[in-house]
């Protein structure tokens, strides 16, 4: 275990990630200062499509960081955004930054009555208190052999899922606040389409199938409607890269935490190196 904790990692987008990519390669005046493989930059990267927000996309190499990131953030995480030749980090800060900067591109993403949006920024900050952490300390659980405290980080999981699905609106939906996806839907649409990394690293994810939620069936059933909305939305979908490239990465995640200052972090919360 004494290689670089980023040596598997994947130099570029591939998949549909790659064709948005190569489509906002043109100069523009806001960057957004990239790792293809960062769930915090697709939180960013899922707004900017979504708004159909002008931008061009940079890549970083998180072996050989460039000046350019590196003299607006000199910690070199992504994402990163440049705004007006100025840097902004923080990948929730990104995101509403760009709801205020730009309100006439796309939909707005901000509930328009004043007690739906405070009330969406409660459950939204919930998802980077809770679900988040939740998601990082069950996949970095070791060792596999502890069945008890593997599953006492599963249902700590499962019950933060539970918790946030329950306050979703109730009717057709699909997504958190009703018919059209908002900022908090997009917020935690990166770590919902990453679930399969537990059927792969951890013997599975512990969310109950259809029919199997007991008293809880119909919150699970809300929560289904709406992973598969989240699922296909085209911002969502299209700035996935494929598979099997993120493997190494989750798999450096699931065996050595102690060593991945990837996966340190992320468990922080505070983008990529």
């Amino acid at each position: 275990m004494g290689s670089h904790p980023d040596a598997d990692l994947h130099p570029v987008a591939t998949g549909p990630a790659k064709t948005i990519v190569d489509a906002h390669q043109k100069e523009e005046g806001l960057k957004l200062y990239s790792g293809w493989f960062c769930p915090f930059v697709q939180r960013a990267w899922t707004v900017l499509e979504e708004k159909h927000i002008p931008y061009q996309y940079i890549e970083v190499n998180p072996y050989n960081k460039g000046p350019d990131l590196l003299s607006l953030n000199p910690r070199g995480l992504v994402p990163t955004l440049q705004y007006n030749a100025k840097p902004l980090f923080e990948s929730t800060v990104i995101c509403d930054f760009l709801e205020d900067a730009y309100p006439t591109h796309g939909p707005s993403l901000f509930p328009a009555d004043p007690f739906d949006r405070a009330r969406m920024k409660i459950w939204q900050d919930y998802c980077t208190s809770r679900i988040i952490p939740a998601f990082h300390r069950f996949l970095q659980w070791q060792p596999m052999s502890d069945k008890e405290g593997l599953e006492r980080v599963r249902k700590e999981f499962v019950e933060a899922w539970r918790v946030w699905s329950a306050e979703m609106e109730e009717g057709e939906g699909p997504f958190f606040m009703g018919k059209e996806p908002m900022m908090i839907d997009f917020v935690v649409a990166p770590w919902a389409v990453r679930l399969w990394v537990f059927d792969h690293f951890k013997e599975g994810l512990g969310i109950p199938a259809e029919g199997k939620g007991g008293e809880h069936e119909k919150t699970w059933a809300r929560f289904r409607k709406w992973l598969k909305a989240i699922e296909e939305r085209p911002s969502v979908k299209n700035t996935l890269s494929d598979k099997e490239h993120y493997l190494p990465i989750y798999n450096r995640y699931h065996l050595d935490t102690a060593q991945s200052e990837m996966a340190k972090a992320v468990r922080k919360g505070r983008g990529v190196p």
